[in-house]
């Protein structure tokens, strides 16, 4: 029935509003080779590498004794072979690129360098070029597994069988064969392999895989359990509530695969920057081998052909190409083992530039574990009545509200003589009870009723009830603040994020308390759901240029908030559908301080990413200069690109801690 919290005389009423997120995501840079799914294997991957140099080093020993002798042919015996087995990827990628109208791509830039390397007799060179492109490739190849794995760790929680309870008998089967309704068993040490609803049994289940956190819970008859748990303890008899494809798990599987395509800038910048980096690479060396002997005199063709192919081998673009989306990869993956779902880089790099934090209260910043702490009857009520006509007309709602009252009640509620009963958002229940029309809910409902009652702000969270348009009382609830909610908004004022603020349904008295014990900067009292809309729109619309707003909700009621914020964070708990729908970053602990562990992951991504970029630039730019002037020799040409593109890797690493 919506967020039900008191509220000041009066309410005003705000237009719905709603957006769709527009994911610009530009055609990913097709590399050399496929980095598949992260797996290693190391002697498939090692065993090439070491017969090429076993062959480069024979034609290194050969080479100076048969390059001017009628017997020169022994160096391409030696060294064409070993071309071919490091370059094969290569010269393979750049074919099938030409063939589709790619032609500038770091593989064409190899295979034009090297090729060129052997017309003009320099078969060590071109070797060398694909060998040690390989060996670079190799560390690629292990930091991306390395990266996938980090959030690979996260998938391991995906279940390989179930045991179906059939007439008596438990077979094992596949959890996409279990239906919704049917029984399983779930033996300790077992993971939970479906959503469900403990029939029998109670155990001690780990959770970490879903939360981050190593603190076991406790599960007894009728709660709920969720695929990815681990039994620790005892025997459990579960009855499957959701279909494999529509659990918690299933839903995390395919927020995590798919995080990658939502692409950041830097990513975009770089795709970009190649389309037009390459081909000026190219036609500058091609300038570089023709012009020049031309136009010097004593110059000649093949040593500028030589120093046009070191320029073309220094400006192979790889090491950007991978160790930029490598370290957005990283980012993904690091925050994903603390608990952290980012659906993409995207808001990995929005999330470095907040301006202002916006949280709502119940569920975000409290527990949303209420418990009733005072019956106030009125007009010749007592206290039993009162709290036994709340029990009736909460006997049918979900909200935590509903549940402290029927807890308070604490007997089987007869709800049969309540008829016509209707939930009205943002303001509660209507019901006949006893052919008497009575409601419950919050101050904004009884004005609405036009209800008299001798109070509108009262400090907590407040049920009004009337019965034939009559004030019959009210019932008072509090809710807790979560342990971190202090410090989460301290070390959001320590990563410079400039505003905090609270919005909530709740009446002014009560959110007042909250900000104060926070220490937020404002907050927004006395809202409906599409009031929070407005708060964020006005919110946006203040902010700076290139600055961002987030918004974080506990992804079932603020929905249309969520998906309004530059980047909506979803405390989404142990399962919650609709945050992990909604949300663009889902804090799977339900800890607030986690919001500000997202943005420091961030940053870290983002000053990691940038220093590759502005690294490889620099000592490209250097060697680049040299080549051109003659100083640089292709081995150091190899050196450079494949050194810029292992530091780049080796610093992207740094992100996964």
């Amino acid at each position: 029935m919506g967020k039900r919290n008191s509220s000041d005389c009066g309410a005003c009423d705000h237009d719905k509003y709603a957006r769709n997120h527009n994911h610009d995501d530009d055609d990913s840079h097709e590399h050399g080779h496929s980095h598949g799914d992260g797996d290693f294997n190391v002697k498939k991957e090692v065993a090439p590498v070491a017969v090429v140099i076993a062959l480069f080093a024979l034609g290194l020993v050969y080479e100076k004794p048969l390059h001017n002798t009628p017997f020169s042919i022994g160096e391409y015996l030696v060294f064409i072979p070993a071309y071919l087995l490091s370059g094969w990827t290569v010269l393979t990628s750049a074919g099938r690129n030409i063939l589709k109208g790619r032609v500038f791509d770091e593989n064409f830039l190899m295979t034009v360098a090297t090729l060129g390397a052997i017309a003009i007799h320099q078969l060590p060179e071109a070797v060398a070029v694909m060998l040690f492109y390989k060996v670079g490739e190799l560390f690629q190849e292990f930091a991306v597994g390395r990266s996938r794995r980090s959030i690979k760790s996260l998938l391991e929680i995906r279940p390989d069988s179930a045991n179906l309870k059939v007439n008596g008998e438990v077979k094992t089967v596949s959890p996409e064969a279990v239906q919704i309704g049917d029984t399983i068993l779930v033996k300790p040490g077992e993971k939970i392999p479906l959503d469900g609803e403990i029939l029998e049994g109670n155990s001690q289940v780990d959770t970490s895989a879903l939360t981050g956190e190593s603190v076991p819970r406790t599960v007894q008859i009728g709660e709920p359990v969720l695929a990815g748990m681990i039994n620790q303890s005892g025997v459990l008899t579960v009855k499957v509530t959701k279909l494999f494809g529509e659990s918690s798990i299933a839903k995390i599987l395919d927020l995590v695969e798919n995080a990658s395509s939502k692409k950041a800038e830097a990513e975009k910048f770089i795709t970009r920057f190649a389309r037009y980096y390459t081909p000026i690479v190219v036609f500058v060396s091609l300038a570089v081998a023709l012009l020049p002997p031309l136009f010097i005199p004593g110059a000649t063709h093949n040593e500028w052909v030589y120093r046009a192919l070191i320029l073309l081998v220094i400006s192979c673009p790889c090491g950007l190409v991978i160790s930029i989306p490598l370290g957005y990869f990283g980012g993904v993956g690091g925050a994903a083992k603390r608990g952290i779902l980012v659906k993409g880089a995207t808001f990995l790099d929005a999330l470095t530039a907040v301006q202002s934090v916006v949280f709502d209260k119940t569920g975000t910043l409290t527990k949303g574990v209420f418990k009733v702490t005072e019956v106030i009857p009125k007009n010749g009520l007592s206290e039993a009545e009162l709290l036994t006509l709340a029990a009736k007309l909460e006997s049918q709602s979900n909200h935590p509200v509903a549940k402290s009252i029927r807890d308070a009640y604490g007997k089987p509620i007869n709800n049969s003589d309540v008829q016509d009963y209707e939930e009205i958002a943002g303001h509660g229940i209507r019901a006949l009870v006893q052919n008497q029309v009575a409601i419950a809910g919050n101050d904004r409902f009884l004005h609405r009723e036009n209800i008299d009652h001798d109070v509108c702000n009262v400090e907590g969270t407040v049920v009004h009830l009337a019965v034939d348009g009559r004030y019959a009382g009210r019932i008072i609830i509090a809710d807790e603040l979560k342990e971190d909610a202090a410090e989460a908004i301290r070390s959001l004022k320590n990563l410079g994020v400039e505003q905090t603020v609270m919005l909530t349904g709740d009446n002014r008295a009560v959110a007042a308390g909250v900000a104060r014990s926070l220490g937020l900067d404002s907050y927004i009292a006395d809202l409906l759901p599409e009031g929070k809309v407005d708060a964020i729109e006005k919110l946006l619309r203040q902010a700076r240029k290139g600055k961002r707003i987030v918004f974080v909700g506990d992804g079932i009621n603020d929905a249309p908030v969520i998906a309004r914020a530059d980047v909506g964070m979803a405390m989404g708990g142990i399962g919650s559908d609709a945050a992990i729908e909604t949300a663009d970053v889902v804090i799977m602990t339900d800890a607030p301080s986690k919001v500000s562990e997202a943005i420091h992951i961030s940053k870290k991504t983002n000053r990691i990413v940038w220093q590759n970029i502005i690294l490889a630039m620099i000592v490209k730019g250097i060697f680049i200069i040299l080549g051109a002037f003659g100083v640089a020799t292709l081995w150091e040409a190899v050196f450079a690109d494949v050194g810029v593109a292992l530091l780049a890797i080796f610093n992207a690493g740094r992100v996964w801690r």
